[in-house]
């Protein structure tokens, strides 16, 4: 078992905690008709987390490239939704991953679920803007 984390587009999600975990399991049926491991497919904000995360946590499936090997405890895997990115951990970097995750939801100003949180999951939006129009 891994340690999951996802950052969402927070203007797909809703807002409403029920509801939201109706969308969150949707989502991970993965009904989109492309590759899930191509970051491509992913909007700009999510990309851009994605591409920060790198730095700290290497994609399992460009270890070969990057002089890593699997026993690497910092390797992750990616699943790249259009309005998801869904992110497992190895369990002995769940504080760092938490950490992580969380500071570059806020820097690209994405939505953050604690997906393997045990009791009462996490689900965070970040701020609207003063002119946004609320949901």
């Amino acid at each position: 078992m891994s340690y999951d984390l996802m950052v969402f587009d927070p203007g797909v999600a809703p807002r409403d905690r029920l509801e939201f975990l109706r969308w969150y399991r949707a989502q991970v049926q993965w009904p989109e008709p492309h590759d899930y491991r191509d970051p491509a497919t992913t909007c700009a904000s999510l990309a851009a987390v994605y591409f920060d995360m790198l730095h700290e946590f290497p994609n399992l499936r460009a270890i070969d490239s990057s002089g890593l090997d699997e026993g690497d405890l910092r390797i992750a895997e990616y699943a790249f939704g259009y309005s998801i990115l869904y992110i497992a951990f190895r369990w002995p970097v769940a504080d760092a991953a938490y950490s992580t995750v969380r500071a570059l939801a806020d820097k690209h100003r994405v939505g953050f679920f604690d997906v393997t949180a045990d009791y009462c999951p996490q689900i965070w939006f970040p701020p609207q803007s003063p002119d946004a129009h609320p949901t």
